[in-house]
């Protein structure tokens, strides 16, 4: 089931109102490849402004589901049919419910491509901001966790650019969707593990997510375009895979 997004970017649209979020959809229409959108504007709007998003383009809607498995299989189920293209779930939430998402995401794809994502841990944690219990290994964890997914079925991960190459390694046929890039002189906002487009592409990456950098700039499209080139650099480069 082969999966593809234009210029293997994703922007997301961390703003707060529709209207915003519709500009950048419009002034972005053609170099991003997909639009992200989550709880931030999904709670004010709802389906309504995934569907208008979605004539923009693609729609990744990162709600990042994590509940019983009817619960979470009942929620891709409505964010397809909202017109969203790509969805997160936890891979916290486990064999059962990653089985029966993978149905679930084999069956969408009759209909029109969709897939699902499933989130290891966030770009936002350390080491020492890991929640109580948590293994401080995170790139163990991150192993660990893929590999469960897969096992499931299903082949969509979200990972920051320190763990890509191994997933990259560990399960080539994998699609990876990198946060936390940053070109060189952008800030690192509440990112931790970070790393530039063309590095992330060489590391073994599907599809990058940018945010900030792009939709607070001056020139949205512009900064894009950085992107774009960047990650176009990473293709020309060796691969660390």
């Amino acid at each position: 089931m082969s999966f593809a997004i234009e210029n293997n970017l994703i922007v997301a649209l961390d703003v707060d109102t529709a209207e915003e979020a519709l500009l950048l959809a419009k002034a972005l229409h053609g170099r991003a490849g997909a639009l992200k959108v989550g709880p931030r504007l999904c709670m004010r709007y709802g389906a309504d402004l995934v569907k208008r998003l979605a004539q923009q383009a693609p729609v990744f809607v990162d709600n990042k589901y994590l509940d019983i498995p009817s619960t979470v299989d009942a929620a891709i189920r409505a964010t397809f049919e909202a017109c969203a293209t790509l969805a997160t779930v936890h891979a916290w939430n486990g064999p059962e419910t990653l089985a029966k998402l993978a149905k679930t995401e084999q069956e969408l794809n009759t209909k029109r491509p969709f897939k699902i994502l499933a989130v290891t841990i966030l770009t936002s944690f350390t080491p020492e901001t890991l929640p109580p219990g948590a293994p401080k290994d995170i790139a163990g964890s991150v192993s660990s966790l893929a590999r469960s997914v897969a096992d499931s079925g299903l082949s969509g991960l979200v990972c920051s650019p320190q763990e890509v190459a191994t997933l990259r390694k560990e399960i080539p046929h994998s699609y990876l969707v990198t946060p936390g890039v940053r070109l060189p002189d952008d800030e690192k906002g509440d990112q931790k593990r970070v790393e530039t487009p063309a590095e992330t592409i060489r590391r073994g990456s599907s599809a990058l997510v940018v945010g900030r950098p792009i939709i607070a700039a001056k020139d949205p499209r512009a900064a894009a375009e950085r992107v774009i080139a960047s990650i176009a650099d990473g293709f020309k480069g060796p691969r660390a895979w």
